[in-house]
């Protein structure tokens, strides 16, 4: 234990990377903001309680006057106006350096559902990152030596989400945010230089559910800028709308981060999550998760919406991941899956997306390809104005519309990805291959919640869930977590929660 600046750490301190200036903006944030971050976290609990006794989400007749202002939030910097592909990956230093170097125009660097929480990985995450952000990030290993190539993606960052706490760091008394703890960390070490380097401090923000949650990142960018003496406006912002709540709420959302130039992310897996797990209560109940498609209706919906909100509003809208991880074994599968990634980003950019995400270095091309067979020379398609797209609150909660049946092998596959990932997550590994397919946090997420639906909905039988559990090849600590997230009375609200209390 060690106390650094304000905050008090109860791990192992690197004073590299935890520098007193760095603790001090971490424990200014928390003080200042911490207070809301509760509130907001009591008002979403208040909102599934008028969920489960049968309110229903829409758009918010107070906010009426910010959608009908003509309104646009602040332009891309240059190295952002052009995001046609990006890729994703964890904090980890090889997956880093071939993610920079994988020729996506974006590269997001995650703490969060790529990342396991353990301190050795947010601290390892932090210098990994300050290295890049000053091209020094290299790796030695007995096969090879890898390195920065000349031209690299642009950086952003995923802090984690506002549920989330930092338990090895805390200011008086109390565990910082961690969303906080590596925003802090993040504009302390890096703002600076990055704006030197002629880019800037650009984040990813996850897990919103309002245009209220929205407002306190805008006061922390306000704050971090002010504290570091930077220009005002200097962050830039991309908003995942990954919560259906969230989908009402999408131009207040933009307005509110409009001076940090926001965009906004089509977050598909922890959106389905979101649906399962926000109308719990009611019957709605989804079919095998690889038949909840973006082309069901609900899904259509919210992402013709946010295209719809983000060009009428200057921003940019970024399509959902394709999570195919190809294979050097079996070409035929790979062939199969990459028609269906090359249908996916299709779609998305004829829809209007300026951009989309991979898991895979290998499919940057692909990504990459169809986008510029959309947007030619131009940098994105903001000028699709997508008017055609009218706000319907009844197609973004047409949930019960979802066609397709829950089988045995989607019980099957939803215990086996949910354990083994849940295994690795617990191991430190927070991006999992798992039969080719990237998993993190929203698919395992998914899994979980699907099980604790058809169980309490009288589809599955909860003793088969508990023998499949057991012939999963994972370890006894993964199965009890496992049975514990997904056959509670009450769905957790997420698994990160109770799976951290397992982490060093």
């Amino acid at each position: 234990m060690s106390a650094l600046a304000d905050v008090e750490i109860l791990a192992p301190a690197d004073e590299e990377v935890l520098t007193r200036e760095a603790l001090g903006l971490v424990a200014r944030l928390h003080r200042k903001l911490n207070p809301r971050r509760r509130e907001l976290l009591e008002r979403r609990h208040e909102r599934q309680l008028e969920l489960d006794a049968g309110a229903l989400p829409g758009f918010l007749s107070q906010t009426k006057d910010v959608r009908d202002a003509e309104w646009c939030v602040a332009g891309a910097p240059a190295d952002l106006r052009d995001r046609r592909c990006e890729i994703t990956g964890p904090v980890d230093r090889k997956m880093m350096i071939n993610a920079l170097n994988s020729g996506a125009r974006v590269f997001m660097a995650d703490y969060e559902d790529a990342c396991s929480p353990r301190w050795e990985n947010v601290v390892e995450g932090q210098r990994n990152v300050a290295d890049a952000v000053r091209r020094e990030i290299s790796l030695e290993t007995p096969d090879k030596t890898y390195s920065l190539n000349d031209e690299i993606a642009t950086l952003l960052i995923r802090p984690r989400g506002w549920h989330l706490p930092e338990r090895h760091a805390r200011v008086d008394g109390e565990p910082v945010s961690a969303s906080l703890f590596d925003f802090g960390l993040h504009m302390a070490c890096n703002a600076r230089e990055q704006l030197d380097r002629g880019s800037g401090p650009y984040f990813y923000l996850p897990k919103l559910e309002s245009h209220l949650e929205a407002r306190l990142w805008a006061d922390a960018f306000a704050l971090a800028e002010e504290e570091l003496d930077l220009p005002s406006g200097s962050i830039r912002c991309t908003v995942l709308i990954e919560t259906i709540l969230a989908a009402f709420e999408m131009e207040e959302i933009l307005y509110e981060l409009r001076d940090w130039g926001c965009a906004l992310n089509a977050g598909r897996w922890d959106y389905i999550f979101s649906a399962i797990k926000k109308f719990r209560a009611r019957d709605w109940v989804l079919p095998d998760r690889v038949q909840v498609t973006m082309t069901v209706p609900f899904m259509r919906a919210y992402t013709e919406l946010l295209v719809r909100s983000c060009h009428r509003r200057g921003a940019h809208a970024i399509g959902g991941m394709a999570a195919f991880i190809p294979s050097r074994k079996d070409p035929e599968a790979n062939e199969i899956a990459l028609t269906k990634v090359r249908e996916d980003k299709e779609r998305e950019s004829g829809d209007g997306f300026d951009g989309s995400w991979v898991a895979h270095p290998d499919l940057v091309p692909v990504c990459t390809e169809v986008f510029d067979g959309a947007l030619g020379e131009r940098p994105n398609q903001l000028e699709r104005l997508r008017e055609d797209v009218v706000p319907d609150e009844a197609a973004l909660l047409s949930i019960p519309d979802t066609p397709g049946e829950i089988t045995d092998q989607g019980m099957r596959t939803n215990v086996s990805v949910g354990v083994r990932y849940l295994d690795s997550w617990l191991q430190g590994i927070g991006a999992a291959a798992i039969d080719n397919l990237m998993e993190d946090a929203a698919t395992a997420e998914i899994s979980r919640s699907q099980i604790w639906q058809w169980v309490r909905q009288g589809r599955v039988d909860e003793q088969r869930v508990r023998h499949e559990i057991e012939h999963v090849d994972a370890g006894e600590e993964a199965k009890q977590l496992f049975a514990a997230v997904a056959l509670s009375e009450e769905l957790e609200d997420f698994l990160t929660l109770p799976a951290y209390e397992h982490l060093d």
